[in-house]
């Protein structure tokens, strides 16, 4: 068990490749992302966004966890935005040490500070254990349903 705190902060545009490592544990049989001249762009492009914020934990300077927050803007709810959730991933040797779920509690402080009125998160993960985290940091299971699109 690590005994440094993790520091939850917004990733750096520097940190693409430690990004990219870290996803390989969010889908372990996806192919690796290679960090291309148009995955770079396309990072560029993600960083410059003010409504996009990939946030991420560190330990000793390795990130260790991630998630990404999107803001999105609305027209119900007297004009206040929402969040989504997306990409919750923590590397195997920092799982159960609480990390996690500071880095989800600070995406949340972020979408309330930037005025959300409710943020969203979706798993695909069905044991009770995952769900059991989510809810214990902050989100509430069977208040709407879900559904998903694939091409």
């Amino acid at each position: 068990m690590n005994l440094e705190p993790p520091h939850v902060r917004v990733i750096r545009a520097d940190e693409l490749s430690s990004l990219l490592s870290l996803y390989q544990h969010l889908h372990p049989s996806a192919p690796e992302l290679l960090v291309t001249a148009d995955i770079e762009a396309l990072w560029q492009r993600i960083c410059a966004d003010p409504q996009l914020h990939y946030l991420g934990a560190d330990v000793s300077g390795t990130l260790v966890s991630t998630c990404t927050l999107a803001i999105l803007p609305n027209l119900t709810r007297f004009a206040r935005p929402y969040g989504l959730i997306e990409n919750v991933v923590t590397h195997p040797d920092f799982r159960r040490q609480g990390i996690a779920t500071s880095l989800l509690r600070f995406a949340l402080q972020l979408a309330w500070a930037q005025g959300c009125y409710k943020v969203m998160l979706l798993t695909g993960r069905k044991d009770p254990a995952t769900l059991r985290f989510y809810e214990q940091a902050g989100f509430q299971a069977g208040v709407k349903t879900g559904f998903i699109a694939t091409p």
